[in-house]
């Protein structure tokens, strides 16, 4: 019998092993390729993720990111935006549109105020009782369920005005005369304090509530100078009977016989037994005790609490996040008037004791401390 050659096979297998050997590397260099694309993207991915971390790390750090979350039940509710990025940027520093970041300003107020108000060593000046006094101090606009507190010396005449437009006793701002204003039987604007306890809560439960502060030391420098030296012709009895009952309790010079000086009006509020002439004065004292005897800040949950220096932003936003923005426009603010004047603080402070500043902000200190004023050791010190 003749057998076949077996080169013909040899060659066939030669030929099929090659063509493997050819597919398996092609295959070997797809995978590589695709291996070697992922490494890219997974490079390009963590770059990014370590560019956003530690680009601002004082803006991404657990506690502004913890305040962000507890505070924001529902980002979407946000003035200013309809919706929030996936990464979370609690400061401004970060975005380029200061609207998105603006709400956090004063969600960090809120959460400093509940800070202040948890800390033990402060409780004799944060916590108040939520008194006649204050239920006074507390204008209502039912029409709008706004609460708003009066913080004199903070611009407060401008915000009556807009619950006295919105209470619909006058069509305009421009249109209220001036002596209506603070005339409280014909402004048209209830007191808190008017309505029976019942419905006193429910408000404070359901109303949107607010107030303005300053910094207390300049405030304090405000209502001297409205009350015992440019306002007594409206008010005569600052001048002629409150003046003089501080006069014989704290001027230290007896032979001085100048009026009421403002050494005086410092060491009458430093005087930790100020209450029994405070009782003399009655509510006059209103354009100089603490924010927290007036509106009860730990007390009383408040909405927004605006600053004197921020007016020109924060007066927007309470409009708008009191739904009423539409309706009504805070008075214009003239250029200026609301910054923090360190030189005359220093000048009303020139020559007054050590001792006697020290006790003024020891009085003070809670007002400073639950809406982050800096402590003025420029006085202290």
């Amino acid at each position: 019998m003749k057998h076949s050659h077996p080169q013909g096979s040899t060659q066939a297998l030669a030929g099929k092993i090659t063509e493997w050997l050819t597919f398996d590397n092609m295959h070997h260099q797809w995978l590589l390729l695709a291996a070697c694309f992922w490494v890219i993207f997974m490079f390009m991915v963590a770059s990014k993720f370590i560019t956003l971390t530690f680009k601002d790390p004082e803006a991404y750090s657990a506690r502004q990111e913890l305040l962000f979350l507890t505070a924001v039940p529902d980002a979407g509710k946000l003035p200013g935006e309809k919706h929030f990025p996936e990464e979370l940027k609690p400061t401004g520093a970060m975005l380029p549109d200061s609207q998105l970041a603006q709400p956090l300003v004063y969600l960090e107020r809120l959460e400093l105020i509940r800070n202040v108000c948890r800390d033990e060593a402060l409780r004799n000046l944060s916590h108040t009782a939520v008194s006649k006094f204050v239920l006074d101090r507390i204008f209502v606009c039912d029409k709008h369920k706004i609460l708003f507190c009066q913080t004199p010396k903070v611009g407060n005449t401008q915000w009556k005005k807009v619950l006295i437009v919105l209470n619909g006793a006058f069509p305009s701002i421009e249109e209220i005369p001036e002596n209506v204003v603070h005339d409280h039987e014909k402004n048209g604007l209830p007191r808190l304090s008017s309505f029976s306890e019942a419905e006193i809560q429910k408000r404070l439960k359901t109303y949107f509530k607010f107030f303005i502060v300053r910094d207390p030391f300049e405030r304090l420098i405000s209502a001297f100078k409205d009350k015992f030296v440019h306002n007594p012709r409206f008010e005569p009895w600052y001048r002629h009977e409150i003046a003089p009952g501080i006069i014989r309790k704290y001027r230290r010079n007896r032979t001085e016989t100048r009026g009421i000086q403002f050494e005086d009006f410092v060491r009458y509020l430093g005087d930790p037994n100020h209450r029994w002439l405070d009782l003399q004065f009655g509510d006059h004292i209103i354009h100089w005790v603490t924010y927290v005897e007036l509106c009860a800040p730990c007390e009383i949950k408040y909405s927004v609490i605006g600053h004197h220096e921020t007016l020109e932003d924060d007066a927007p936003y309470i409009l708008k996040e009191a739904g009423i923005d539409h309706l009504v426009s805070y008075p214009t603010i003239p250029p200026g008037i609301t910054m923090y004047n360190k030189t005359k603080v220093q000048h009303y402070f020139l020559g007054i004791s050590k001792r006697d500043i020290r006790r003024l902000y020891a009085r003070f200190e809670g007002d400073f401390k639950l809406f982050g004023y800096q402590k003025p050791d420029f006085l202290l010190n």
